[in-house]
């Protein structure tokens, strides 16, 4: 039997989901590190798991391999697999097991993946289409690429996740009022990026043995970042249920070859692209971890295969078998208007009596609940149906119709 690592830095929902995925599989005993304490984690799971171990930081390589260290113990004396979901874990994680002599993505690869600059660097240079980028570590650096680039521009950290402090600056008035707020430095610098224009889609692939075995093709609407400069918005993402034509064949080609470049081996990842209105694409940046903001839910349900269980055996036991795509699947992601905690929720149950036979998952948000700090909003509704059609006038109903009000 293998023995493997989770590290669960915070007990949040979508970590606890792909933990309950990789307690499903009872060929493989299941540590966790944490910097919680182990109550903060369902009694459900806490009592299938192996031993917890609680660290101070678990973005701290030294300290995690230390808790490492102190779980082979219980797990038989061996850790075959150290795995985490959060993108600011993946170097970390690559360096203990490279200190430890665990097998799994290298440092340098993680890197690759985690700085969004050097990412931009690698793909260029070997000819993927890629957004055009500067990294400045001071002020007047940030000026002259700005004027290289042109307006607008997307204001970014080199390692952000989840469009956090990612922001679009239309000129260079705003662009210096930005700097002022936030100085960049040579610890800390600033990545601007040009702002592309066009429609935004995700390739959320599978690689083992360094072979692409597996992707799945998503649009938004509107873009993440447009999202997050809006409060208000409710967006959607679309799964259409056939992605084999060649109208996806350039971004295949291109995701590829970008993957490749970037050294991926096993895992999965997700990707950014967007489509311009002249028909070209380009790569915005690629996780090598699996999607958040349920995306993998929505790949789950695509396929009718638990991804949350295929992930944690793709990293232990490196198993993987491509399902067929079965339906179109879309999430509509309802955000709050105002500010404060949810008050009122309005058009839920039209629109439950309306899609209730292909609403296959909703987070319904809580009367008090208190505003979400993501983009993912307060609730989610999941459709899907083998029409993609269906799904997609479903979801444009659902986002024009309920309506959460916060106060």
């Amino acid at each position: 039997m293998k023995s493997a690592v989770f590290v669960i830095p915070f007990a949040l929902d979508s970590t606890l989901r792909f933990l309950e995925g990789a307690l499903a599989s009872e060929d493989i005993r299941w540590g966790v590190i944490t910097q919680e304490s182990p109550e903060r984690l369902p009694a459900r799971l806490r009592k299938r798991l192996a031993h917890i171990e609680r660290i101070d930081n678990c973005l701290d390589a030294k300290g995690l391999a230390a808790g490492v260290r102190a779980s082979a113990g219980p797990l038989d004396g061996q850790v075959d697999a150290l795995i985490g979901i959060l993108e600011q874990l993946q170097v970390p994680l690559a360096q203990v097991r490279e200190e430890l002599g665990i097998r799994g993505m290298a440092v340098a690869t993680a890197k690759g993946f985690r700085d969004k600059s050097r990412m931009k660097d690698i793909l260029r240079s070997n000819g993927v289409p890629c957004a055009r980028h500067h990294l400045a570590p001071d002020g007047p650096s940030a000026l002259e690429g700005a004027r290289e680039l042109g307006f607008p521009l997307v204001v970014k950290p080199p390692a952000g996740a989840g469009a956090k402090n990612t922001y679009r600056v239309d000129d260079m008035t705003a662009l210096e009022q930005a700097l002022a707020a936030a100085p960049p430095s040579a610890g800390a610098p600033v990545l601007l990026e040009e702002f592309i224009i066009g429609q935004e889609h995700s390739f959320d692939s599978v690689h083992l043995g360094g072979e692409h075995l597996f992707h799945s093709i998503s649009r938004y609407g509107p873009t993440p970042l447009e999202v997050m400069e809006t409060p208000w918005i409710q967006w959607c993402v679309l799964l259409p249920r056939d992605i084999s034509g060649d109208d996806y064949d350039d971004a295949r080609l291109a995701a590829n070859n970008a993957l490749q470049a970037l050294g991926m081996v096993a895992g999965m990842t997700h990707m950014e692209w967007f489509r311009r209105p002249d028909g070209s694409i380009a790569i915005s940046e690629v996780a090598a971890r699996p999607p958040g903001a349920q995306f993998t839910t929505l790949i789950s349900y695509a396929h009718d295969r638990d991804f949350y269980r295929e992930w944690p055996r793709l990293s232990v036991l490196e198993e993987f078998s491509a399902p067929e795509r079965k339906f179109a699947c879309g999430a509509a992601y309802l955000r709050g208007q105002g500010m404060g905690r949810v008050r009122e929720v309005r058009g839920l149950d039209a629109v439950k009596e309306k899609f209730g036979e292909i609403m296959v998952e909703a987070k319904v948000p809580r009367i008090g609940q208190p505003q979400a700090s993501s983009y993912e909003g307060e609730g989610y509704v999941i459709l899907r149906h083998p029409d993609t059609a269906v799904v997609e006038e479903a979801l444009d109903e659902v986002v024009r119709t309920v309506e959460v009000d916060l106060g």
